[in-house]
């Protein structure tokens, strides 16, 4: 059980430690996990609306989204109405097929997205895509539910 005290020192180890790469393991995963809840938290938040038949776009794309608070943002980074119409006649004017997907939380008035599609479509641009969350299933009709009529669900 401790040292042996004769002189049989020639014996080699045959036992393998993995105590020691466990822990190295074991660190490197709380680091990772550390380290994902980061990078999570610094999206920006926008609550997209659910649709059943969602398509995946495979074109040059620019994301404009509308925040709730009038915010206007062009692939992350705000921007003023003007200097997104210019933004994207740049797009345009560079020969690459351009498709805009469009994001607004589902709060944003319909009235604010069919003046961002107008924006789009006057600079020459006809192929946009509205982003959803992909939903399983139908969901209900926000104007039963009541959140098509600005209320907060539960009646709030």
């Amino acid at each position: 059980m401790g040292a042996s005290l004769g002189g049989d020192d020639d014996d080699l180890i045959a036992d393998i430690n993995i105590t020691p790469f466990v822990d190295i393991i074991l660190v490197v995963l709380i680091i990772f996990m550390v380290t994902a809840t980061t990078i999570v938290k610094s999206s920006i938040k926008v609550n997209l609306p659910d649709a059943a038949t969602g398509e995946a776009t495979e074109s040059t794309s620019l994301g404009v989204t509308l925040l709730t608070d009038g915010g206007l943002l062009l692939d992350g980074e705000a921007i003023t109405p003007e200097a997104l119409a210019t933004q994207l006649k740049a797009a345009k004017d560079s020969g690459d097929e351009v498709v805009v997907l469009i994001a607004a939380d589902r709060a944003v008035a319909h009235g604010r997205v069919t003046w961002l599609i107008d924006l789009v479509r006057s600079q020459g641009i006809a192929k946009f895509a509205i982003n959803i969350d992909k939903a399983e299933f139908l969901p209900p009709d926000p104007a039963t539910t009541g959140e098509g009529r600005g209320v907060m669900p539960g009646g709030q």
